[in-house]
């Protein structure tokens, strides 16, 4: 079957209906990282000049992210490959509550635009519902920089008082490596008076994609990918073009695919050490894995049962516990797999059990007796990662699968079933007229990506 993920309007009425027990043969070319793009675009915003990105996926996230940035004034100019942009005419307004609640990555641009503009007010971010994920970190770093804070009705007010309208250097220790904390204090201190010291600083690859992409603007960041990041403050950042790093989440959860369904794919391009924990326990699981270059090769016969603990990198990568999961719940013997980082990142339990699976959750740790095989169902993805696991896990199952939740799928994943479709998988994506019909795409359909802008 064919399928058209470009046609993203009404993603809530939209299902994909999938023929399991297919194998997957082939090559699947890994887009640009979804995490790194959004913190690249929010930094676009600390220089006057343009900034040229390559290999900017499309998402639905990365569109709402470029809706706040024209809100702010910026002027986008988009190409077949690249993303020009210009922050020159950057202004502070009241961005639209539901667009900014919607999108957690949105609050990314608080550092820059404190730093640049002396003050920010964001509404506080939203984004899928797997946890907590408190902004206290930012907040707390923001503060030893010299921000004033204030969090009231549902909005966050950052203002700087001193004269020169200016944040000042500061040693901060991060109670916990958040990559999203990091990530604004780095952009916050790039245009800071004198020297700002993080330690026990996230070292995910996003993070060090940021740096780098940052010193070629004229920043002096140094130890990106270490817990310890220097930055010496800078009076100004300039244009750059920079191209966006491999999406090592979508390159893992495509690994994964291969091995529940037994099959031999390549993907490229990616940096192969950013999956050095995944390929670990995929081999340990029993896949032949081959690294040329910038390609991963996998080849499975048989899945064993592991044990696996997400952690920050390079940690096994919370991300793609979900599509781990999956595997294992057909994998050979007994697993466990402890969740460490989101409190509410077991959406995929209840559907996998009422596909057959054996799983049993306590204190958010999945406790797992693989079957032989799961059975087709109509299932509901709660979030972006779950919303993948349940796709390979209907990859894997007899008779035909219908997933729901689309809306979640979309803000992560470019081409997601088109790509699987082009190397075997029975896919097709419809939409769901009522509550009894279902009807392919219209191909021909001249529908725009999505403008709901919902938390999803």
């Amino acid at each position: 079957m064919f399928c058209e993920s470009k046609n993203k309007s009404d993603l809530k009425f939209q299902n994909l209906k999938i023929i399991g027990q297919k194998k997957l043969k082939g090559n699947i070319k890994v887009s640009g990282a979804k995490n790194s793009s959004l913190v690249l675009l929010a930094a676009s915003l600390l220089t006057d000049e343009n900034l040229t990105l390559f290999n900017v996926p499309d998402l639905t996230d990365i569109e709402k992210m470029k809706h706040i940035l024209k809100t702010l004034g910026v002027q986008l100019n988009e190409k077949n490959d690249f993303l020009e942009i210009n922050s020159k005419k950057l202004h502070l307004c009241e961005l639209p509550y539901d667009l900014v609640n919607g999108l957690r990555a949105s609050f990314f641009c608080i550092g820059p635009l404190l730093t640049k503009l002396g003050e920010a007010n964001l509404a506080l971010p939203g984004g899928c519902k797997i946890g907590a994920r408190p902004i206290e970190e930012h907040i707390r770093g923001l503060k030893a920089l010299g921000a004033t804070i204030k969090i009231d009705d549902g909005a966050v007010q950052a203002t700087i008082k001193n004269k020169k309208k200016k944040l000042q250097g500061a040693n901060i220790v991060l109670n916990c490596p958040s990559v999203g904390a990091t990530e604004t204090l780095i952009m916050a201190a790039s245009l800071a008076e004198g020297q700002t010291i993080i330690e026990n600083a996230a070292r995910e690859p996003e993070i060090q994609d940021l740096c780098y992409m940052l010193n070629k603007m004229g920043a002096k960041i140094f130890g990106a990918g270490q817990s310890r990041i220097i930055i010496d403050g800078v009076k100004k950042l300039y244009g750059c073009s920079h191209k966006v790093i491999p999406d090592r989440i979508e390159a893992g959860t495509f690994l994964i695919a291969a091995a529940a369904t037994l099959s031999s794919i390549t993907v490229s391009p990616v940096i192969p050490n950013h999956l050095d924990s995944v390929l670990n326990k995929l081999k340990e699981a029993g896949s032949k894995i081959t690294i040329k270059g910038n390609s991963i090769s996998i080849n499975t016969k048989s899945i064993k049962a592991v044990n696996i603990k997400t952690a920050p990198f390079p940690g096994f990568p919370t991300d793609l516990q979900a599509p781990f999961t999956a595997l294992m719940s057909i994998a050979e013997g007994k697993s466990i797999i402890s969740e460490t980082i989101f409190e509410n990142r077991m959406n995929h339990i209840q559907p996998l059990n009422q596909m057959g699976a054996s799983i049993e959750v306590r204190d958010n740790t999945a406790f797992i007796q693989g079957v032989n095989q799961l059975r087709a169902q109509s299932i509901i993805g709660h979030d972006l990662r779950s919303s993948a696991a349940m796709i390979i896990a209907a990859l894997t199952a007899g008779g035909c699968s219908t997933i729901e939740g689309l809306e979640h799928l979309d803000r992560g994943y470019e081409d997601f079933e088109l790509k699987l479709t082009n190397i075997g998988a029975d896919i097709i994506r419809v939409l769901k007229k009522n509550n009894n019909s279902d009807s392919p795409l219209d191909l021909n359909s001249t529908s725009q990506p999505t403008k709901n802008f919902r938390a999803a």
